[in-house]
């Protein structure tokens, strides 16, 4: 069977169980109407009324005595009429079925226009004064019951529909009495022609003890004898003097030491008595006795009305009897009866009795299966071999051995498949069916030491009265004791570990042999490959005083697992050291940062242009980085603008940093060209210390007299104009990276600045994000300025606000350089 068919199936037989409920109800409706108009047959017997007015006399009769219509139809039942009174089987053509019972029990009887009638129902007939006292004293003779008795007595009659034999009545009232009079134990015997009783139903008792007393001859001292033969309840309430006086019922009769006896008026020679057997003392309540007669009487109705053979012969004894062998047998096994079509065909097959220990898929095991049909259990085992076996078997005698099949089932919600060999024998007229589950100890046994060995334990167990013991050979290992050594005591187990472990280990074990208190406790103990942790957990088996009398446990290894905690340990202290390493260098470096790149607090006025400056360190990370800017006024009333980015983080990067700012403003100072200056440093880098240093670097130098800027690069950005609302990058001179290559070409370009125009130098950290492209970047950038590029001095952090709007992964540096439109600028920069 292939993966998921044991949840197709499961759901299949949800489908067939969803349409058996719907054919029992139909089938409770059914056999209401047929009790219905039983009780109308007689009542016209007795009273020669129509059935309308038998109908509405019922009615009338159970709203007075606050009965439902059912009720009172088993009560009309239970009236012994004499044979020429009692009435027909019901018409051939009996009218539309009544609505099933009100729900609550003691609510009053449905009116008459609730009830099936083929014609409008005439005033009902008055009962004769006279007559026959069949039913007007049985009417008579049952008042109405009180508000919990009627609940009860409601349950009863609505579930005697369901009961089609007298074994099924005692398990209907030992289900609806045991918590209103405390039941133990219901038996119905029934008088037979040569004065002896027999048993033909009951519930709460042994199979053995049931076959013991299912004759019993014409003895004195019988209470069922004494209330068939006086017709009243014999109440068995003080044990002491009952068994002394009666032969009681019971092996030994201690076990029920309060009985009731109550006749059942189903006329007939062949009486029936009731017998409640209860095994707290004492006597019955006033209420208990009232109810318990009323049952007696509710119930002579459905025995009087058993079409079906009783549980002391036919089918029904057959498979009591068969379900008593199957009682003391071992093992999965079913007895199968099948239900035929008019035909005689096999359409399925009822449980009638099953072993303790047989389960179906939905989780019924034993007598909870019997009543069952197969197609709601198994319903795709239609038209498989093994139905196919089945039929085979009941047709030729032959029993049917099927072959080893996979079913897949869910256990706890976890698909488990197994192998099953199955049999069907026949068995008078059905079929007995056992199987076998072919999952041998020893597979299961090699999976619990393939457990232990993977999760590194061992179980153990000490009885402590025996004082024996057993160690699985895993608890060896773990302990590191030869099995040839044998089990340690108990009490002993402190002497394996540690001195300083051994206390608690011992006192946690006097509490479990002493208190029945659980433990969980780690322990270590020496060896020769070197200390071991070990980790052991028990409870205790009790007596029902609380005594422990045996001690379950496990120990287990957990060397490997605390190795692996302490290295766990070592690592995070030194990433904590490691980290505040690395702080202190972030601070150091921020402080030479700021000592060497100091910030103007304002913007500032060079060659006529205002400039503004922006720094914003990373978010992210512990190193500060090589960004770097210079705005200075040169001796020729030059200005000089420099943007860099040294490759790298912390103090390597903060000393390159300062090495190129000022080497760049010392040779532009003293009169080296953009261009010549940047192939200086790109040799300064390429001879120091480590010489693998690179950088990128912005060179630009206004003229205020020609307002002509001149700039060079070396692999850097391209400076951003903003002129007359048109945003644009500069076209980038050659020029590549300080650091990369030994013999660059670096060339330079010019830009006239007109009044209103607006410049950026800027870094990389500006425009790069992980995610994107840097021509992304470059467009947002750009429009970015055009939604924030007037001229109005807070626009540069609107701009930075719109730009860095996620966490930033590097160093900002930008120089936002400005042609006025007017003489009202700063003054310095320095």
């Amino acid at each position: 069977m292939g993966p998921g068919t044991g949840a197709e199936l499961a759901a299949l037989a949800k489908v067939v169980a969803r349409q058996r409920a719907e054919m029992d109800r139909l089938r409770d409706l059914a056999a209401t109407t047929a009790v219905v108009e039983r009780a109308k047959g007689v009542v016209m017997a007795v009273t020669g009324c129509t059935p309308d007015a038998a109908q509405e006399e019922l009615c009338r009769r159970a709203k007075d005595g606050d009965r439902t219509l059912l009720e009172q139809c088993w009560l009309t039942l239970a009236s012994p009429l004499p044979a020429t009174e009692r009435p027909a089987s019901p018409p051939a053509d009996p009218p539309p079925p009544p609505p099933p019972a009100t729900d609550r029990p003691d609510s009053p009887a449905p009116s008459a226009d609730e009830l099936p009638a083929t014609a409008p129902l005439p005033a009902p007939a008055p009962l004769p004064a006279t007559g026959p006292p069949g039913v007007a004293g049985l009417w008579a003779a049952t008042p109405a019951p009180s508000t919990d008795a009627a609940r009860v007595l409601g349950h009863i009659g609505r579930a005697l529909v369901r009961v089609d034999s007298p074994r099924e009545l005692a398990e209907c009232l030992l289900h609806q009495l045991r918590p209103e009079v405390r039941a133990d134990a219901v038996m119905l015997y029934q008088g037979v022609p040569e004065g002896g009783l027999e048993l033909i139903g009951h519930a709460g008792l042994d199979a053995t003890l049931a076959a013991q007393w299912r004759h019993v001859p014409p003895l004195s001292g019988v209470p069922a004898f004494d209330a068939l033969r006086t017709g009243e309840p014999r109440w068995l309430e003080d044990f002491a003097t009952d068994r002394t006086r009666d032969l009681l019922i019971g092996q030994p009769p201690e076990r029920w030491l309060s009985r009731a006896w109550l006749p059942m008026p189903v006329g007939g020679t062949d009486g029936v008595v009731l017998g409640v057997l209860r095994r707290p003392g004492g006597p019955f309540a006033t209420h208990e006795r009232k109810l318990l007669s009323a049952v007696a009487r509710l119930c002579a109705g459905r025995l009087r009305a058993f079409d079906t053979p009783r549980d002391g012969s036919g089918e029904d004894g057959a498979a009591h009897g068969v379900q008593a062998v199957l009682d003391a047998l071992p093992g999965a096994a079913i007895l199968l009866t099948p239900l035929r079509t008019a035909s005689g065909e096999v359409e399925d097959y009822r449980i009638d009795a099953a072993t303790a220990e047989a389960v179906d898929v939905f989780g019924h095991t034993g007598r909870d299966m019997v009543g069952m049909r197969i197609l709601e259990s198994y319903p795709s085992v239609a038209g498989e071999p093994l139905w196919h076996g089945y039929l085979r078997a009941l047709e030729t005698g032959v029993p049917f051995e099927g072959e080893p099949f996979a079913y897949q089932d869910t256990v706890d919600d976890v698909p488990v498949t197994a192998t099953y060999s199955v049999r069907a024998a026949p068995l008078a007229g059905g079929l007995l069916v056992s199987w076998l589950r072919h999952d041998p100890a020893e597979r299961q046994e090699q999976r619990l030491a393939d457990v232990q060995r993977l999760g590194n334990l061992g179980w153990a167990t000490w009885n402590l009265i025996t004082q024996e013991s057993s160690w699985s050979a895993q608890a060896y290992a773990v302990l590191g004791r030869g099995p040839a050594q044998g089990p340690l005591p108990l009490e002993r187990l402190p002497d394996l570990v540690l001195p300083e472990d051994a206390g608690a280990l011992g006192r946690v074990i006097g509490e479990l042999v002493h208190e029945a208190r659980p433990f969980d406790v780690p322990f270590r103990m020496e060896t020769a490959q070197g200390v071991r942790h070990l980790r052991m957990v028990a409870e205790a088996v009790t007596e029902p005083d609380g005594t422990p009398v045996e001690v379950h446990g496990f120990v287990q290894d957990l060397t490997a697992q605390r190795s692996a905690e302490l290295a766990l340990v070592e690592s995070e202290r030194a990433m904590l050291l490691q980290r505040g390493i690395l702080q202190a260098e972030r601070a150091l470096a921020a402080r030479l940062q700021h000592a060497l790149l100091p910030l103007p607090s304002k913007p500032v006025r060079l060659a006529g242009l205002r400039v503004e400056v922006a720094y914003l360190p990373a978010q992210s990370g512990i190193h500060v980085g090589g960004d770097w800017f210079s705005a200075i006024e040169l001796p020729d009333c030059d200005a000089l603008f420099v943007v860099g980015d040294v490759a790298g983080h912390g103090i390597g990067a903060v000393a390159t940093m300062a090495q190129l700012r000022f080497t760049a403003k010392g040779m532009v100072s003293t009169g080296s060209s953009l261009t010549g200056a940047l192939a200086r440093l790109n040799q300064l880098l390429l001879h120091s210390r480590d010489g693998q240093t690179t950088a990128t670097m912005v060179l630009a130098r206004y003229d205020p007299e020609e307002q002509v800027l001149t700039w060079a690069q070396a692999g850097h950005p391209p400076p951003l104009l903003v002129r007359g609302g048109e945003v644009r990058y500069l076209d980038r001179p050659g020029g590549m990276l300080l650091g990369a290559s030994g013999a660059p070409v670096y060339g330079s370009a010019e830009l006239r600045l007109e009044p209103g125009d607006r410049l950026l130098l800027y870094t990389d950290g500006l425009v790069e994000r992980p995610d994107r492209g840097l021509d992304a970047g470059f467009a947002r950038l750009a429009a970015a300025v055009r939604a924030h590029g007037s001229g109005e001095s807070g626009s540069l952090d609107a701009l930075l606000a719109t730009m860095l709007e996620e966490e930033r992964r590097d160093d900002v540096c930008v120089l936002d350089i400005r042609m006025p439109l007017d003489d009202d600028v700063p003054d310095d920069v320095g």
